[in-house]
């Protein structure tokens, strides 16, 4: 029995569907848990350190979002500028 949802792409799986009709997934190719499970390196989920795996996959420094830098801000007062310009004429 496939699962509701295809845990590769997320695309809904019909009932009796022998793979993902998005993606093409079945038992074979991944969404079996020990699929999962194998290529995680880890043997049940319980061991499963999700903050790890943030870790290595997209490294470890924390960083923070830059917020918009001054040339746009200066930018869109131009085009406001403009606008109002083109507007009032």
């Amino acid at each position: 029995m496939p699962p509701p949802t295809c845990p590769n792409c997320g695309a809904d799986v019909p009932r009796n569907a022998k793979a993902c009709p998005e993606c093409g997934a079945d038992d074979e190719s991944g969404w079996k848990d020990s699929a999962y499970t194998s290529r995680l390196g880890i043997s049940n989920e319980e061991e499963f350190d999700h903050d790890q795996f943030v870790k290595e996959e997209f490294g470890g420094g924390e960083t923070k979002p830059r917020g918009i830098t001054w040339v746009w801000w200066v930018t869109a007062l131009i085009l406001v500028l403009l606008l109002l310009a083109f507007y009032f004429r």
